[in-house]
């Protein structure tokens, strides 16, 4: 008996990949002046929210601000701006910036240009999928303080809602 003969298997030649290499670099865009850089409750959030005029914005803006393991504010970014009652959130919008900051925790905060400061439901669902993500990636959320535009805010902590 002689060895069966199989033809070869012709593959069809593929151009080669190139594939892309990265870095990320965490990048300042500006500063702003403040009298704290300890945060130790929310009536501090809510005053450096005043500093940075979010009372004053007609559409959502929402903010993430950064600490380190001291609760030292170490940055802040705008996450998301959106329309006169509603905003865009996702968890990695939100995080990205808190682990190339290497941030310990992050305190999250939005305003409601009507004036009501009490949370809606989207607000509460938000809220709790970010501390979900928090904790997944290990960076705690301390907060999330919303600032109404005619004065006072809202704490997630105060509320026992955290």
């Amino acid at each position: 008996m002689t060895p069966s003969r199989t033809t070869p298997i012709v593959t069809p030649k593929t151009k080669p990949a190139f594939i892309p290499q990265y870095y990320v670099k965490l990048m300042k865009e500006t500063q702003f002046q403040y009298e704290h850089n300890k945060i130790i409750g929310a009536k501090m959030v809510y005053d450096l929210l005043q500093a940075i005029g979010l009372h004053e914005k007609a559409q959502e803006e929402f903010y993430s601000f950064y600490l380190n393991t001291k609760n030292r504010v170490i940055g802040m970014e705008m996450i998301s701006r959106g329309t006169l009652n509603a905003t865009l959130i996702h968890p990695r919008e939100v995080f990205k910036g808190a682990l190339l900051a290497n941030a310990h925790a992050v305190i999250l905060a939005h305003n409601h240009p009507s004036g009501d400061v009490e949370p809606s439901n989207a607000d509460k669902n938000v809220t709790t999928m970010l501390v979900d993500a928090g904790n997944l990636l290990d960076v705690k959320v301390l907060d999330h303080v919303i600032i109404g535009s005619k004065g006072g805010y809202f704490s997630f902590r105060e509320s026992s809602m955290l």
